[in-house]
Formats: C-alpha cells, structure tokens, sequence
C-alpha cells in the first residue's frame, strides 16, 4: 500500500448505523471501530487496544469514552486513554494512546482516513452545489471483486442493453454514440455530455425515453452521473461510493439525489437495489478480480472512459485493487 492509496477517505459505514455502540468496520484491510463520544460526535480508531491487542469494537461507550472489553481501558475520541481502572490513582501519559484516524460526516455516510491524510479536495469527500436536494443512501452492497472493478463498471454504458434490459437499455439500442472524455482540474476523467436510451431509466419512469447523462470519477473508488430524461421526469444524480474492504474484496454504496419528491425512500432504493443485483453476478465473474493496466485487456471506442480511468489510476501511483503492471 502507497502512501498515495491511503491519501484517499473511504466510506466505512452510514451515518445512521452509527448509534450508541461501538461498530466495527474495515478499509484496506484495516479493522477500524466505529463509536460516538458524550456530545455525539463520531470517532474511529483502529480496532485494537493498544494495552494487549483486543478488539476495542467488543467494548463499550461509557460515560462519553470508548471502554476496552478486556481491561477497561477507557480512551477519549482523540485517542488518549484516559483511565485504567487497575489504577484508579495514575495518569496515563501521552503515549498511551489508541490509534485514531479521522472521520468525518459527508453524504449520509461516514468518511474515514488516517491522521495525516490530506483534508482538502480531491482527496477528502468532495463537495458539491446544483444538485437535488433529497438524498437517499442505497445500499450497503457486499461485492467480491476490487473497488475499480466497481467504478468501471459504473462508467461503462455498452451493458445496459444486456445487464439491464428492460431497465437502464435494451439490446435494440447497443450502440454508443460518440463521447468525449474531459479531465478536471485535478486530473480525473469525466464525460460531459452522453445520451443514452432507457426503458425505465428511474423508479419514477412509466415509459422509455432517452436520457442526458454526465459522467465525472471523483476518486480512485468514487464517481458520480447525473441524469435528466425527456419530458417532466425529475433530475437524479447518483454518486457511486465503494470502500476496498480488501484488494478483491468491497463494500458499496450509492448515495441518489433527486427531485422527486412522490416515491418513498424504499421504493428509490428497491429500485438501485434491483439494478445493482443486475450487475452483481457479472462483476463477481470477472477475472481477475483485481483491476487490469489498460494493455492487459482488449478494448473498442465505447470503452475511452473506462480507458481513461484505468491511465488515471496508474498515473497518480494508485495499486489497491490494481493488478501488477
């Protein structure tokens, strides 16, 4: 793992699964522990006391500290510990200390990251104005193949008229017209203007209708589309969120934002998770898991973006869920 990988904040839970008890969590194949202090601020550290190496995520939160299950260690949400109940008379000193990352609230989700990571953009949860205002978290969705794989995938318009027939295409309209590929300011590839024909292109659709879609990665695991069909159909846009639990190994979500304002949050997201569990089974075939350098796969016109994020990828120095040059 490079420093560059680590750079990045990655989801690790939604912001509602956080209550009153510890909940374990995982990036990088890192254990992390999930807990919210007296004034219900979120905090994480890694999952293991510092004193003998249990998991702090089977303790408890007292009296506004995070308890060690073992011992009773008791540690404030910078990480100090603040109390050893075999020694009710000593003061801990400085470095007895949980290992604490920074987490933030962004998104309806919890956004971690180690203590020096960057907090401004691109690498921190990105910020964003002119969208819907309704938010509906999706998710969460355990996939067994890399984060990439899963952004790529979210990229990719040539498999709707196959993965999702009937919903996002329809094999009578496979082709993919001309697109061009645009980088932003911080180097990440988008696609400004694509239009694509879609059956149901939402939950709220009662009939096919072409869609204006916008494309942008916003992170080596992140990405967002906006999406405006014809006629009075409401504006939805839709950020794609996966936390590499592992190299070959995520967890994802999807954070919708729309303007529609008659459907309830179950009926928004039984419809992602019917289009998810589309893509599923053939994200999960994939081999290999791990996402390929872009010459070590074929590839046509209609994959340039995809193109364009693997070359992205590899030139910012990322290597988690990438396969070896």
């Amino acid at each position: 793992m490079t420093t560059t990988d680590l750079s990045w904040w990655a989801p690790v839970s939604t912001a509602a699964a956080l209550r009153d008890e510890p909940l374990p969590a995982q990036v990088f194949d890192q254990p992390l522990v999930l807990w919210r202090d007296a004034q219900g601020h979120a905090a994480a550290f890694t999952d293991r006391c510092p004193h003998r190496g249990a998991q702090l995520s089977l303790g408890r939160v007292h009296e506004g500290r995070l308890e060690c299950p073992y011992h009773g260690w008791r540690f404030a949400a910078d990480g100090a510990c603040i109390a050893i109940p075999a020694l009710p008379g000593f003061t801990p000193p400085t470095g007895h200390r949980a290992c604490a990352w920074q987490l933030c609230e962004a998104h309806g989700l919890l956004w971690a990251a180690p203590a020096d990571a960057p907090t401004a953009a691109p690498f921190a949860p990105p910020q964003w104005e002119g969208l819907p205002a309704r938010q509906v978290v999706c998710g969460p969705y355990e996939v067994a193949t890399s984060a990439p794989r899963v952004v790529e995938n979210f990229l990719d318009t040539a498999h709707f008229g196959f993965v999702h027939s009937g919903f996002l295409g329809e094999r009578g309209h496979a082709q993919v017209p001309d697109y061009r590929v645009e980088h932003d300011a911080h180097g990440r590839p988008g696609v400004p203007a694509y239009r694509a024909w879609q059956p149901r292109a939402s939950s709220a659709a009662e009939g096919g209708a072409w869609v204006d879609y916008r494309y942008q990665v916003l992170g080596p695991a992140s990405a967002l589309l906006t999406k405006k069909a014809e006629g009075a159909a409401p504006q939805e846009a839709y950020a794609l969120w996966a936390c590499a639990l592992s190299h070959e190994h995520c967890r994802v979500w999807f954070t919708l934002y729309t303007s529609d304002g008659t459907r309830s949050d179950d009926e928004l997201q039984a419809f992602q998770d019917t289009i998810f569990s589309q893509d599923r089974p053939v994200l999960e075939s994939q081999r290999p898991k791990r996402l390929p350098a872009p010459e070590q796969e074929l590839h046509c016109a209609a994959d340039r973006l995809s193109i364009a994020y693997r070359r992205w990828l590899r030139a910012g120095g990322f290597t988690w869920g990438l396969c070896p040059p």
